[in-house]
């Protein structure tokens, strides 16, 4: 295992390089000159020119990324060219707001989607399954922006339960009435397609042999599907929920813009619309650097799952 892992944690290094590598091409040839940004409607030369020196980019290309790895390596990316705050300090007060958010769903996703999978596969065929797949495959068919409109309208407007958008420094004020809103409305989205999913790979393995032996030795349905089933199906599952914490990154671009939240979704479009560089590249690193731990995580959990996997 101590092998396997050490291995794993040096391939990170060749492929968060290509990362990086990757990162710096593309603001370099396709971002625009940041001098001539940061300078204002109506530069100057000589303003553009300072502002070149100041930010290293007189300097060679290889000076230039040399300078972007060094950042890389010290967490360090500067101060950010529209607000002037620490990227770092930014970074960490953005994020928790996000994952107040999208961690709900993530979670809520997992646990409601896998126990309704697992449900609607003991009764397949039954008027209940084919109903609960006709439900999802309708709610797939819907875009979230109608979840929105419908959401705030009839939550916000008519019932008054949650308010349409805001947020606040009060972790469990922001828990109980700015989050619930959002979290539910994303759920609709994201419990359908996972509930087909991990369906599919539950009835799989309810056809294997030994799911028959088990029931043919007495186990009960709860035991059989639960102990015997789910544990074989999880391999799959988990590999799906893995796959979904970075995509949950990217919902939250729209959700926090929707919905007024503070986070690094709604960060990064700022950072867009302001041109600001530093916050932009730092959050694409630190979400490649996140979905390599995670792939890793997951590899591992693989062995815990099924004693039978080799880990090479």
């Amino acid at each position: 295992m101590s092998g396997y892992l050490l291995r794993r944690l040096w391939q990170i290094i060749p492929t968060l390089g290509g990362v990086i590598l990757l990162v710096f091409v593309l603001f370099n040839l396709f971002g625009g000159d940041p001098a001539t940004i940061l300078a204002g409607k109506i530069p100057s030369q000589e303003k553009i020119l300072a502002i070149r020196q100041q930010l290293g980019l007189d300097q060679p290309w290889w000076v230039q990324l040399w300078i972007f790895v060094k950042q890389v390596v010290s967490f360090d990316f500067g101060r950010s060219w529209s607000t002037n705050e620490l990227v770092s300090q930014v970074i960490l007060l953005k994020a928790p707001v996000s994952l107040t958010v999208m961690g709900q769903v993530w979670l809520l996703d997992a646990v409601i989607s896998v126990s309704l999978a697992l449900w609607v596969a003991y009764r397949r065929g039954s008027l209940t399954d084919r109903a609960i797949m006709a439900i999802c495959t309708a709610a797939m068919s819907i875009s979230f922006l109608l979840y929105v409109v419908v959401g705030q309208y009839l939550f916000g407007y008519v019932l008054g339960w949650f308010p349409v958008m805001g947020w606040s420094d009060d972790f469990w004020k922001n828990i109980s009435t700015y989050a619930p809103l959002p979290v539910v409305l994303a759920l609709l989205v994201s419990i359908a397609p996972s509930t087909r999913l991990y369906r599919s790979f539950i009835v799989e393995e309810t056809e294997h042999d030994y799911v028959r032996t088990a029931r043919a030795k007495g186990a009960d349905e709860q035991r059989v599907m639960l102990v015997h089933v789910l544990r074989n199906a999880a391999i799959p599952i988990v590999t799906n929920l893995a796959l979904a914490l970075p995509a949950l990154f990217i919902g939250s671009f729209l959700i926090e813009k929707v919905f007024s939240i503070p986070g690094l979704g709604r960060e990064v479009i700022l950072a867009v619309d302001r041109s600001d560089f530093p916050v932009i590249k730092a959050i694409t690193i630190y979400l490649a650097m996140l979905t390599m731990l995670v792939n890793l995580l997951v590899d591992l959990l693989y062995k815990w799952l099924d004693p039978r996997v080799q880990l090479k």
